[in-house]
């Protein structure tokens, strides 16, 4: 799809560690070969999704620009909604973000560690091994997967995305300016600034991928973003969730809020 919105640009494949070992732990196991080519010049483009790039970045390399927005929204697969799934429902998720606001919204829900691509997760759904899967929307639409029955997305009040779902990250070595001038055109302002401000708040919170966050920015003009986030213990047993409104400062400001409330104890748990 960058390739495209660019005119044309030679693909280079990239196996990232992410790729070989679907397991747990930290995000940059998604990017790390990527951004070592990068900084090799073996590329001179990174294409990442944005909830997989750490808050910082290595030295010399920065996101330059971010196309539009696809859905942000997570979706529950194999049931109309939340409150259709029967008591002690085995739901599938590999989220820890996901795995909190489950439990906060419905306790007794029995929810079960799912991993592979998104092919692999809906066939386990198929297969029985499971009554409902959570799965971002953008990465269904993206790879042409039909929303059919059964295919709810979650609403925004109930389950905040992860910080940058939907968004693709262009990242470019920072002394490239032919690179930057290129992605600089294809960039939407109002992803970007509502990026910047989901990255800011995870910045802030000192948040990584096993930290139970969720945070989304919005904005018609880059410069007044609404933004809201969750913040819960692993279980859902406590939580925060607050919004405001506010300029580009607005991932930091709403970070203080969170952390006056007591955010950093609450992750902690």
């Amino acid at each position: 799809m960058v390739a495209e919105l660019l005119g044309g640009a030679e693909l280079v494949e990239i196996t990232t560690s992410g790729d070989r070992v679907r397991a747990a732990g930290d995000k940059s196991r998604f990017v790390k070969e990527i951004e070592e080519a990068l900084l090799a010049g073996d590329v001179d483009l990174a294409v990442h999704s944005a909830k997989d790039v750490p808050g910082v970045l290595p030295d010399g390399l920065e996101i330059a620009a971010v196309p539009v927005r696809a859905d942000p929204r997570d979706v529950l697969c194999g049931a109309e909604s939340l409150e259709a799934l029967a008591p002690g429902a085995r739901v599938g998720t590999a989220s820890v973000r996901r795995r909190s606001q489950l439990l906060a919204l419905r306790e007794d829900l029995e929810v079960v560690e799912l991993r592979g691509n998104v092919d692999t997760r809906l066939r386990k759904l198929a297969e029985g091994g499971y009554d409902a899967i959570v799965l971002a929307a953008a990465g269904l639409d993206r790879l042409g997967v039909p929303r059919e029955e059964g295919v709810t997305p979650l609403p925004l009040g109930d389950m905040t995305p992860a910080p940058g779902q939907g968004c693709l990250a262009l990242e470019i070595r920072s002394d490239d300016a032919e690179t930057r001038s290129s992605v600089e055109r294809i960039s939407d302002p109002l992803a970007f600034a509502c990026l910047s401000a989901e990255r800011d708040c995870v910045i802030a919170l000192e948040a990584t991928c096993d930290t139970p966050i969720g945070v989304l920015a919005e904005c018609d003009d880059p410069q007044r973003i609404r933004i809201r986030a969750y913040a819960g213990a692993m279980d859902g047993s406590v939580w925060i969730r607050d919004e405001l409104e506010a300029g580009p400062d607005a991932g930091r400001a709403l970070a203080e809020r969170l952390l006056s409330a007591g955010a950093a104890a609450i992750l902690a748990v």
